[in-house]
């Protein structure tokens, strides 16, 4: 008897080909049957022609933490995700020896917009080594498959401590960190990760670790996935990362070479397109180099009191760690204002954002007075009330006592200018960063935004296209065996969607969650009829439906 017969579903397999109308049997966690199916089971779903997907395997993933004290990995697994890869940009919880715990705490809670007394109430900290964290994870019952990156400011920060964010490493230490990374590839990490992003800082304003790295330490560490002969490198780009430095790095270690991120950037409008060109170079001398792009435009809500989306302009290099009434003070004063507005008038790779106040809104006033400005644009409201936006923006925040939140389109707002990217061969579709900028956003439904606005409204992909670019392309760059596909013994990592209505909720919502009761955002799904992990339900479109320890697995073993 089979465990699960889903009925007259729209089978699209992941693989690009066309859509069948059959049945579906699981058995023991795994598909056992497609066609018309006559055998009995213990549970039957009537599809009604539905379409039957692989879940979403989310490369970029950051629920390193989170997973310590949530195994339902949420808002994912509602959202059609069954596969996640995490420890991005080299943001790894492990290894980690007792001491240097708050550091990577602290650390995390900047770079990652998380509340540092959740990290510091919710991590379980039994773990040192790589493989120890990964044990405890599976212990945790994840309810999806979770394969993890050791990254490198976290084992900078192992070996070197505070030093970590204020120096380059001596050679005995980058000896040291290579031991730490090749002994966590041999206990099941799906690559090494890093950052040279400016973007990226932690506690206090110092640099993330691996922004310390120089070319020398680069090499060494990755190095470790030539000798292992498996294992992805994936990268966090700065303004001066080229991808013929990627590329380089990829030939002398042999192995793919993934870096984000690569956007629709009106202030450099050829600068992602060119990226993906340059890897389609590499890829013609033998050389595996991808872009991580983003279908969505990147929005962030925030506030002044914790403006992460200004954080990487230089006038703020001096507020990073500053307290509310310092910041009222800079925000009130008429020549931080004008080196704001010089900062914006040179432009900068780098910067998140560059100073188009059309894309900025009030999301939610503080106070009656200022209701009337919600849903509107800075550019808007300076425009009705003939000032400079600049003064417009925190003249607003300051009467609020910092508390507007502001609603900013980043990057990928140009939707022509980024449909080439998301179609390019050496793109992959990803960057949801589930798990991390929770106070700001939450993009962990990028999928569902790809297989209802690209395909169902600007008809950019075919259904059978979208999938395979949410499966089995990214598991087959990834090296993650059998997943991302619908096919006889492969796991049954399965969603079920309504094509016509399938979406992210438009807005996130804040929930009080977090460890200590803290906040985030999430998003939930629309047209979603059920998420299946290992031939699992754990959610029904509704509500998580599985209770206990999970059906996910950590994925440990990878292709070479």
């Amino acid at each position: 008897m089979l465990d699960l017969i889903i009925r007259g579903a729209e089978i699209v397999d992941g693989t690009g080909t066309p859509a069948m109308r059959a049945d579906l049997g699981v058995a023991d966690g795994r598909i056992a049957a497609i066609g018309r199916l006559t055998e009995p089971a213990q549970q039957t779903v009537e599809a009604d022609g539905l379409v039957l997907a692989p879940g979403i395997v989310d490369i970029h993933t950051h629920y390193d933490a989170q997973l310590t004290w949530d195994p339902t990995a949420s808002p994912s697994t509602a959202l059609g995700v069954t596969s996640v890869v995490m420890g991005n940009c080299g943001f790894s919880i492990a290894p980690c020896p007792p001491d240097r715990r708050d550091l990577v705490a602290r650390n995390l809670s900047e770079v990652e917009g998380m509340s540092l007394a959740s990290l510091r109430t919710g991590i379980d900290w039994r773990f040192e080594r790589f493989g120890e964290y990964l044990d405890l994870v599976q212990s945790k019952g994840p309810h999806l498959n979770v394969a993890a990156f050791v990254g490198h400011s976290t084992v900078r920060s192992a070996v070197m401590g505070e030093a970590a964010s204020e120096r380059p490493a001596t050679a005995d230490e980058i000896a040291a960190m290579r031991g730490l990374v090749a002994e966590s590839l041999a206990a099941g990490a799906v690559g090494f990760a890093s950052s040279h992003s400016e973007n990226h800082n932690g506690y206090g304003g110092v640099p993330m670790p691996s922004r310390l790295a120089d070319e020398a330490e680069i090499r060494t560490l990755a190095g470790t996935l030539g000798d292992a002969g498996r294992g992805v490198y994936q990268m966090t780009a700065g303004p001066n990362t080229s991808v013929a430095f990627l590329e380089s790095l990829g030939r002398e270690i042999g192995r793919p070479v993934i870096f984000s991120s690569v956007f629709q950037n009106d202030t450099f409008p050829d600068r992602g397109p060119g990226q993906l060109r340059d890897c389609a170079a590499a890829a013609d001398r033998g050389v595996q180099v991808y872009g991580q792009t983003s279908c969505q435009p990147l929005t962030m809500e925030f506030t002044l009191a914790n403006a992460y989306p200004l954080s990487s302009l230089d006038v703020w290099d001096d507020l990073r760690g500053a307290d509310a009434d310092r910041l009222a003070r800079s925000f009130a004063d008429p020549t931080f204002r004008d080196r704001f507005r010089a900062t914006l008038g040179v432009p900068k790779k780098g910067k998140l954002f560059y100073g188009n106040w059309s894309r900025v809104q009030v999301g939610q006033a503080a106070t009656d007075a200022n209701r009337a400005a919600e849903g509107r644009s800075i550019a808007d409201l300076a425009a009705a009330a003939g000032s400079d936006p600049v003064d417009v923006f925190f003249d607003l925040a300051l009467s609020e006592d910092l508390g507007t939140l502001f609603s900013a389109q980043l990057i990928n707002a140009d939707e022509d200018q980024l449909e080439p990217m998301l179609q390019h061969p050496n793109g992959v579709i990803a960057l949801s960063d589930a798990g991390a900028h929770l106070s700001f956003l939450c993009d962990a439904g990028y999928g569902l935004h790809l297989l209802g606005h690209w395909v169902r409204d600007r008809k950019a992909f075919s259904l059978e296209e979208a999938v395979r670019q949410l499966t089995s392309k990214p598991a087959a760059i990834y090296r993650i065996p059998d997943r991302g596909r619908i096919a006889p013994g492969a796991p049954a990592d399965l969603m079920l969607f309504d094509p016509a209505r399938v979406a992210p909720s438009p807005r996130p919502r804040r929930v009080a969650d977090l460890p200590g009761g803290d906040s985030r955002m999430v998003r939930d799904p629309i047209g979603m009829h059920g998420v299946w992990v290992n031939g699992v339900q754990v959610h029904d479109g509704r509500d998580h439906v599985h209770s206990g320890a999970g059906p996910g697995r950590v994925l440990r073993h990878f292709s070479a």
